[in-house]
């Protein structure tokens, strides 16, 4: 999915603002996600290295969880 905006942003203003989380957050954080998956496969030293608390939290207001 082609973003408008930088999806750093997008999950900022999206903590930022405390509402659920719309279809442009959702589909950030999805890319933020595989982009940080590629990332731990391609560094294995990197395997540790995870979202904050807070966008932790968010994922899970979803219903995901990312490790």
């Amino acid at each position: 999915m082609q973003m408008e905006q930088d999806p750093w942003q997008v999950v900022r203003r999206a903590l930022e603002s405390g509402s659920p989380p719309d279809g442009q957050t959702i589909a950030a954080l999805e890319l933020l996600a595989e982009r940080l998956e590629q990332i731990k496969r391609a560094y294995p030293s990197l395997a540790e290295v995870g979202f904050s608390p807070d966008v932790e939290a968010l994922f899970s207001r979803l219903g995901h969880v990312h490790a």
